[in-house]
């Protein structure tokens, strides 16, 4: 086949660039998947799956598919204050109300290793798509006329020859530190609005499954630790903060995991643990500002287009968000034989606009959280002796209720009070 008969290139075969190309070929687009890596691959994350990327893989028929992968369903969550209290949030029960794809779907979401999970997307993004070549890294995009009409890739990991490959329009799927986006001239990574993360894996953790974990501790904030079951006594256990206030501390994220592990109130849980494998760092670029998601003949998705939510540090539902609204685009595109700026920029109106405001509330979350400690533990307290407000937080939060409740002082003025 030539490759000048493809309808899009995507850059990156992660939940983004997988879902980029389901929905491409239901949408009757030829899609092209350039992928550096060789799947199954590891990726450093904290393995949740959410609501909303359950509504997503619904609609794609993968649901039932995933569900069967080793792992667990999220049924609570367990919040940890500053000064040791906690609450426990059921979400036992409660169905998530996407309003892209107008499914319900359980609240709680998954917890399936990303190794697992990436390689039966990718799997299954490959036995639909028009083409897919692994092993190969873009370094530079075609540009003709001031439009992308293309990518130059080589295989990674050496200095072979350069390849070409065409399409009127390529789909960034390549992370935080996307080449597409860089090359295109609309990467925007700022400090104050990306944070960074490190996981490990342990076994023999004393932890309940179903049951996911955070604590907002003393040594971790303004950032916060987690333990997140997988089921088969394996855990994923890791830390996160922004990168602007990980700057200014003594301490990176390697010595807050430690503490908690080997000295903290959770250290007796980890006596009988042991790590599997190495602790791996990541880069989350926070959707708490809209960045650019589009150039001419290039469209930005998940963390290449920042849309991490900046409170859960969750990523998936956004990238596949964004994977069904990119390929809206592209249809509209190529009926309209326009890939310029102008007529892309409407993919980012929609994108922000399906997006922001529930990024935006996160946004103010995260900032209360890490700055107002006391008021953290007064809430944490109230909801574990308050069933109700304990179940209030729970609805909003997974968008039972409408989220923006979260961010009316009203509803905590009310309820500490009481």
């Amino acid at each position: 086949m030539s490759e000048s008969t493809y309808d899009l290139i995507i850059v990156g075969g992660g939940p983004a660039g997988a879902g980029a190309a389901l929905y491409a070929h239901r949408q009757g687009l030829r899609a092209l998947i350039l992928e550096r890596a060789t799947f199954p691959r590891d990726k450093s994350c904290g393995d949740s799956i959410s609501g909303k990327s359950l509504a997503i893989l619904h609609e794609l028929e993968l649901l039932q598919e995933v569900t069967d992968l080793p792992g667990t369903v999220v049924r609570r969550v367990l919040l940890g204050s500053p000064d040791g209290s906690d609450a426990v949030f059921d979400l036992d029960g409660e169905t998530y109300s996407d309003p892209l794809t107008d499914s319900c779907t359980p609240a709680g979401g998954l917890m399936i290793q990303r190794l697992t999970f990436d390689a039966l997307l990718f799997e299954r993004a490959r036995e639909v798509s028009a083409g897919c070549v692994e092993n190969v890294a873009v370094r530079d995009l075609m540009v003709e006329r001031g439009i992308v009409k293309g990518v130059l890739g080589q295989e990674e990991g050496t200095d072979g020859p350069l390849r070409e490959f065409r399409a009127p329009l390529v789909l960034g799927c390549d992370g935080a530190h996307s080449t597409v986006a860089h090359r295109a001239g609309v990467r925007s990574l700022d400090a104050r609005h990306t944070s960074v993360a490190r996981r490990a894996y342990y076994e023999g953790l004393e932890c309940e499954p179903g049951v996911n974990e955070v604590y907002f501790t003393k040594q971790s904030m303004p950032g916060y630790l987690w333990i997140f079951p997988l089921g088969d006594g394996r855990a994923n256990v890791g830390a996160g903060m922004l990168h602007s206030a990980l700057r200014q501390r003594e301490h990176g994220l390697e010595e807050c995991l430690r503490f908690a592990v080997e000295e903290g109130p959770l250290s007796p849980r980890f006596a009988g643990a042991r790590p599997i494998g190495r602790a791996a760092a990541s880069v989350l670029p926070m959707g708490s500002r809209r960045r650019p998601c589009s150039a001419p003949g290039v469209l930005l998705l998940g963390d290449a287009a920042g849309l991490i939510d900046p409170f859960s540090g969750e990523g998936i539902g956004n990238a596949l968000y964004s994977a069904r609204l990119a390929v809206d685009m592209a249809v509209e595109a190529r009926d309209a034989g326009d890939y310029s700026g102008p007529f892309l920029e409407e993919y980012s109106n929609r994108l922000w606009g399906a997006l922001g405001p529930e990024l935006k509330i996160s946004a103010h979350l995260q900032w209360a959280a890490g700055r107002w400690p006391t008021f953290l533990n007064r809430v944490v307290r109230k909801a574990a002796r308050r069933q109700d407000f304990a179940r209030l937080l729970t609805n909003a939060y997974t968008n039972v209720a409408p989220r923006s409740q979260l961010v009316d002082p009203l509803l905590y003025l009310k309820a500490l009070w009481k």
